[in-house]
């Protein structure tokens, strides 16, 4: 595992610009933008249980995110790793957390529906900033 740097946990604790890869079923990627955040060792997602994204890391664990700084998009990292806990544990407290720090207010979705919140925790195994 890639220890995280204190800038890109700064950023992660910033408005981070976080593009997210994962792979179909077929191989071929899929990409979407997230809010993310950290817990000093791991990048943390916030998802719902049945979108394309949480299917496909349920299958297969590897992730490529693109992480850039809010302050300055052309500073940014390109990590690779996996995703190693996948929990519904607190997953309401920590997308209203993320839509605190996003939007300046809890999250207006939650409870849209019959969606189930799940958090993501990326272990980074290989990180690239230019």
């Amino acid at each position: 595992m890639t220890a995280l740097p204190g800038d890109l946990i700064d950023v992660l604790n910033a408005k981070a610009i976080c593009f997210v890869t994962t792979l179909m079923p077929d191989g071929s990627p899929q990409i979407s933008q997230t809010w993310a955040g950290t817990d000093g060792v791991h990048v943390l997602i916030n998802t719902v249980d049945t979108h394309q994204k949480t299917r496909n890391v349920r299958r297969d664990q590897r992730i490529a995110l693109g992480i850039a700084d809010p302050a300055a998009p052309a500073r940014y990292w390109a990590l690779r790793g996996s995703v190693v806990d996948i929990t519904e544990d607190g997953a309401r407290e920590h997308i209203d957390e993320l839509s605190e720090k996003y939007i300046g207010r809890p999250y207006p979705g939650f409870g849209a529906g019959e969606q189930q919140r799940v958090v993501l925790t990326i272990k980074v195994d290989r990180m690239h900033t230019p």
